[in-house]
């Protein structure tokens, strides 16, 4: 041990903790918990900002998947105080005011009155800020405390979700001093993890788990208390601000936001609430943002999926790539470098092969997961190379491409060496190779996800139906690069791959009886005759014929798939169908969006736009006004949002980057950048908008702003301005 580590004392776990860490009911996210990022911390605290071992499990501080507060509450003389009010500002700072009656305080106990204002200020930047200011509203002085609890678990984010450790670090003994508080986790990995609150304002008492302050409150007086939390590892790292005053954190990171605001491309329509909802959706892509390791990527969604993910990033990106080309450009360069190099059974990487998922806890490090990065998708490697075809079509990066055609080799070399296992041109998994992997490894990857109608599962290898048609598509768009970059014969040997493999998706998935697509064909290529969203798949990746799509279409737009807020996972007609599910009934939000990017595609746009409706009403009568990861499917009457999933993300990357994906869907807008040239087909506006305005839209060297109204039925595009390189902007109404 080094000294630092001979200055602390070993202690048991509860000694360490203060509470009995972890254990709870349930991980429940509730829907009006207080989530705040930024970077590699994020923070999940109750209403009253609160984080208290008693309640849910998935609250805390947290720091590269690692919960380093989980006890952080504020107690307060006549508490229990009353909400009157939680806002998230932003994405990293959030404004919570609470008050106290003067019942002790000579009030009337049959009609008391709010008499003390405790105003909670929290931001989350390089570190947890938090100001509380106290204001006195009776006439007399007062004498007044507050207390500050605290404790530290450093529980592994797997361990919060319900993972069973195999065995724990070193806990050592809280160290006190005058202004600060300090606890140590010797994890099992050797890291050395240490929690650190300094205050501002020093405490009355300090101890182990609670700061106490004690002062007198004159009429009109305020007494404020500022403090920080950070951890502290093996790593040493630059703070992103100068300054650790509230105010200084808070105008340091707000103006990153600012610059990413403006790099992004700006909507305004004339409905407010649409507004709102698409400017929380640019923050929280903002805040979603994490340095990890060897580059910046954008992370999968709080708490659950604070890291990067293979899948999530590039549907992400796909969604965003109108919105901010940054991200799909971050996207392909990180999960490049991560690129499979080897066979690992137990990671499951394979060469060529882009990763699922990459953690940064203690159990990642120590090995009881696999997540190094772990390696258990099918889809995303199809997935990287659609996004490196249409992140070209938006960007004209001619050398992005250059750069990445080497990956992009090997990526379909492990299509074909191993993404098809028994040699019937499919792409398959076999499931877990590892006990600790993933049973299903397509994007519906709970362990039920992908059921027969009766819920029998599968036997493996699974040919899961939209992972041929991502396949199909990479195949295409493939050979649309090669033959840009001087590979012709390589371009016609995967155009002939493309259409054998869209023929056979036909002949083995198409389903005419039920007029559409087997969710997935299983190890005996018996088909799966579940009605399922991931049909719908096919239809962004342009695999169906016109006869095809129009059954797929019907099917999505009928009352058993469409709930009235999006469409379900799986149809209500189906005997395992269950709307509280996580993948059997419920509605996800970048479902949605890609299918219907497909409707588009095959001209079924108005049939699509109540689901832009049914989405814009879920995020618009949300508590922070955004799409969560999932929500029930239950059908939709008069509520004013759906049945919320309990344990769903919030902010979720992909949720986030859905609306973007369906406006541009909605606007008919496709980009050409290497030709310079921007498509707009008969667009449309759903009944909820008149006028929509997209400035400063980048293609290639390009900035479009234009202009959409809505005449009833029929809107109308109008190009207001380009800039820069020159462009063509091509409006076609049929």
């Amino acid at each position: 041990m080094n000294s630092s580590v001979q200055l602390l004392v070993s202690v048991s776990r509860e000694e360490a903790v203060g509470h009995s860490a972890v254990i709870c009911a349930s991980p429940t996210l509730a829907e009006d918990s207080i989530v705040l990022k930024h970077n590699r911390y994020f923070l999940v605290t109750d209403s009253m900002g609160n984080v208290i071992p008693s309640d849910h499990c998935s609250l805390g501080l947290f720091h590269d998947d690692t919960r380093i507060l989980s006890h952080y509450a504020l107690r307060v003389r006549a508490g229990p105080p009353s909400l009157l009010s939680a806002q998230v500002l932003r994405s990293y700072s959030a404004r919570i005011d609470l008050a106290i009656n003067d019942a002790e305080f000579g009030g009337n106990s049959w009609d008391p009155k709010n008499c003390v204002h405790i105003l909670r200020e929290l931001v989350v930047a390089d570190r947890l800020m938090e100001r509380v200011t106290l204001t006195n509203h009776l006439p007399i002085t007062i004498d007044y405390w507050f207390e500050l609890s605290l404790g530290c678990d450093f529980a592994d984010i797997f361990e919060v979700r319900g993972w069973k450790r195999e065995r724990f670090g070193q806990f050592y003994a809280p160290q006190v001093s005058d202004a600060m508080l300090k606890f140590a986790y010797r994890g099992s990995d050797d890291e050395l993890r240490q929690t650190i609150i300094k205050f501002y304002e020093p405490p009355i008492t300090l101890d182990s788990n609670k700061a106490r302050w004690e002062f007198s409150l004159m009429p009109k007086g305020h007494f404020q208390a500022e403090w920080e939390a950070y951890v502290e590892n093996g790593e040493t790292s630059r703070p992103v601000c100068t300054g650790f005053r509230i105010e200084e954190q808070r105008k340091t990171v707000g103006q990153y936001y600012d610059s990413w605001a403006y790099e992004c491309t700006q909507y305004a329509t004339d409905m407010t609430e649409f507004d709102h909802v698409l400017h929380r959706a640019v923050e929280d892509l903002r805040a979603l943002y994490i340095g990890a390791d060897d580059g910046t990527i954008i992370s999968a969604g709080i708490p659950w999926y604070c890291a990067p993910f293979g899948r999530d990033t590039i549907i992400t990106s796909l969604q965003t790539l109108s919105l901010n080309p940054r991200i799909a450009i971050n996207t392909l360069k990180y999960l490049a470098r991560h690129q499979g190099q080897r066979e690992n059974p137990f990671t499951e990487e394979e060469p060529g092969k882009i990763m699922h998922e990459l953690r940064r806890g203690e159990l990642a490090r120590s090995g009881e997961t696999p997540h190094t990065p772990y390696y258990g998708t099918i889809d995303a490697t199809p997935l990287w190379l659609v996004l490196l075809h249409e992140t070209w079509q938006w960007t004209g990066d001619d050398q992005l491409v250059r750069d990445l055609l080497p990956h992009a080799d090997r990526a379909l070399e492990w299509i074909a060496r191993y993404g098809d296992l028994d040699g019937d041109n499919f792409v398959e998994y076999l499931g877990a190779r590892a006990n600790k992997g993933l049973v299903n490894q397509g994007w519906k990857d709970s362990s039920d996800g992908v059921p027969f109608p009766d819920a029998t599962l599968p036997v493996p290898p699974i040919a899961l139906v939209e992972v041929q048609g991502y396949v199909f598509d990479a195949f295409t768009r493939m050979a649309q690069l090669y033959a840009a970059f001087g590979q012709p014969q390589r371009a016609e040997n995967l155009q002939e791959q493309a259409q054998h493999l869209r023929e056979e998706i036909s002949r083995r998935f198409w389903l005419e009886e039920l007029g559409t697509f087997a969710l997935a064909l299983d190890g005996r290529k018996n088909p799966l005759p579940t009605i399922s969203s991931n049909a719908g798949h096919l239809l962004w990746s342009g695999v169906p014929d016109h006869h095809q799509a129009a059954k797929v279409a019907e099917h999505l737009l009928s009352p058993d798939m469409f709930s009235g807020w999006g469409i379900r996972t799986l149809s209500a007609s189906q005997h395992v169908f269950n709307p509280m599910s996580y993948h059997n009934g419920s509605v996800w939000p970048h479902d949605n969006s890609l299918i219907v990017m497909g409707l588009a595609r095959y001209g079924f746009s108005r049939a699509a736009l109540p689901i832009l409706a049914g989405m814009h009403d879920a995020a618009a009568h949300s508590k922070f006004e955004r799409l969560p990861e999932l929500f029930c499917g239950m059908p939709r009457a008069h509520d004013l949002h759906p049945v919320w999933y309990p344990v769903s993300c919030s902010p979720q990357a992909w949720a986030s980057g859905a609306f973007f994906m369906l406006l541009q869907a909605m606007l008919g807008i496709t980009p050409e950048a290497p030709a310079r040239v921007l498509h707009v087909r008969n667009p449309l506006l759903p009944d909820f908008l008149d006028t929509l305005t997209i400035s400063e839209l980048a293609i290639g060297r390009s900035k479009v702003s234009l202009q959409f109204k809505r005449y009833g039925d029929r809107t109308l595009a109008n190009l207001l301005s380009t800039s820069g390189d020159p462009v063509q902007v091509r409006i076609e109404l049929d």
